[in-house]
């Protein structure tokens, strides 16, 4: 088997009003993991949710995002920018270089609460159901009028996405750290 080069700018893309995302290498390249480029727009939060098979890891490549990877002591249903950890841990901003990895059935969550793009990338294990789920939210998300709530919730049930707090993708809210 032979290995897989993606230049610069190329896989194919998605794009929708929450966000871009290239597909970099998928499982029908072969990969037991999925790897993503993502724009995250501003204003864009996907809320925190967790996986119960996926693992996850995020980068940031250009700007910044708010992040957070861990279980919080009350898990309030409005705002994850809020929580802090039994050890006080709390959201970070993290810029250009950063990373973060979620292991399955931690809660996790990004923002962008810039009024700039976001680029990051995004590997899921196992394939493909990240993949899926983009694509799928892609067609939701390009049916024109106001976004239905109950078919992004009915995706997410499908897809192991457990929400916990929710996806917002509307003007940029200041962050913890700003307020």
């Amino acid at each position: 088997m032979d290995g897989l080069i993606v230049p610069p700018g190329q896989g194919r893309k998605l794009i929708t009003k929450a966000q871009e995302v290239t597909f970099k290498v998928t499982g029908a390249d072969g990969s037991s993991a999925s790897c993503f480029e993502v724009i995250v727009p501003p204003g864009f939060d996907v809320g925190a949710h967790t996986h119960t098979r996926s693992e996850e890891f995020f980068y940031v490549l250009e700007g910044e995002l708010e992040i957070l990877a861990f279980e919080p002591v009350d898990r309030t249903e409005e705002r994850w920018q809020d929580w802090e950890s039994i050890r006080g841990d709390r959201a970070i901003r993290a810029g250009a270089g950063s990373c973060m990895f979620v292991p399955p059935g931690c809660p996790h969550g990004f923002a962008n609460p810039t009024d700039k793009p976001t680029r990051m990338l995004f590997t899921s294990n196992p394939a493909p159901d990240h993949e899926l789920y983009f694509d799928e939210l892609c067609e939701i998300f390009s049916a024109g009028g106001t976004v239905d709530p109950g078919a992004v919730q009915r995706l997410r049930d499908r897809y192991d996405v457990n929400q916990i707090t929710p996806l917002r993708y509307g003007p940029a809210q200041l962050s913890t750290s700003e307020r």
